[in-house]
């Protein structure tokens, strides 16, 4: 393997860079998207409900707090605004408006942290076939300056230049493939969990608008 390395020469240097950056980047959102998924968001969704039902939003809170995961930290801006603005809110749009305004600001920080460091993947997998081009023009550029120096077309002259384009080629499209491929699989999870968010925060508006339509002057 070593040597495989070294006959690429010195273009090798960037792209095993890009692949530990790759390998590290891809078990850290493994890591964070295998815990996520061990939480039941359905379950938790339907929990939340019900105790909101019962009037005990502390407990709704308390609940989403011991609950890791983007959906229940977003549910529980929604309900911390809820217990907040429940009794003073002129009407129920406007407790709504600012519920939503809560859950929506909460769930572009949850965003992130869930697409965090998934652009480097992304520039691996657009600039490793990049680099490995590059190692073929120069080890194409290194077998033509062989041959002219030589003065004929000999194998053992151009052996190491073509050697060296191939071997940069492969590696920059394996080490993309790498990135390339976690990073659809990746995005396509983070999308998932951007589509349970906004469901989380349909539910409780629905139940505010159902709950409290018509009874906010009265201080329900």
């Amino acid at each position: 393997m070593l040597d495989v390395i070294i006959k690429g020469s010195w273009m090798m240097v960037p792209l095993l860079v890009e692949s530990v950056l790759a390998l590290a980047v891809f078990m850290d959102r493994f890591v964070a998207f295998r815990s996520n998924a061990r939480t039941d968001t359905r379950t938790l969704r339907a929990k939340v409900m019900a105790l909101l039902e019962q009037d005990r939003a502390e407990e709704a809170l308390d609940l989403c707090f011991s609950t890791p995961g983007p959906v229940s930290a977003v549910l529980a801006a929604g309900i911390q605004s809820y217990v907040k603005h429940r009794s003073h809110a002129k009407n129920v749009e406007m407790m709504r408006g600012l519920i939503e305004d809560a859950m929506e600001d909460y769930t572009h920080h949850a965003l992130a942290a869930v697409e965090k460091r998934m652009n480097v993947l992304a520039f691996v997998g657009n600039s490793a076939p990049l680099f490995g081009m590059t190692g073929t023009v120069t080890g194409m550029i290194k077998s033509f300056n062989a041959m002219a120096g030589a003065g004929a077309l000999e194998g053992t002259v151009v052996a190491a230049g073509i050697s060296e384009a191939l071997i940069t080629t492969a590696a920059g499209l394996l080490i993309a493939l790498g990135a390339v491929i976690p990073y659809h699989y990746f995005t396509g999870n983070a999308a998932k969990i951007e589509s349970e968010i906004l469901e989380a925060a349909s539910d409780l508006l629905d139940f505010v608008t159902v709950r409290h339509a018509g009874g906010t002057e009265a201080g329900v």
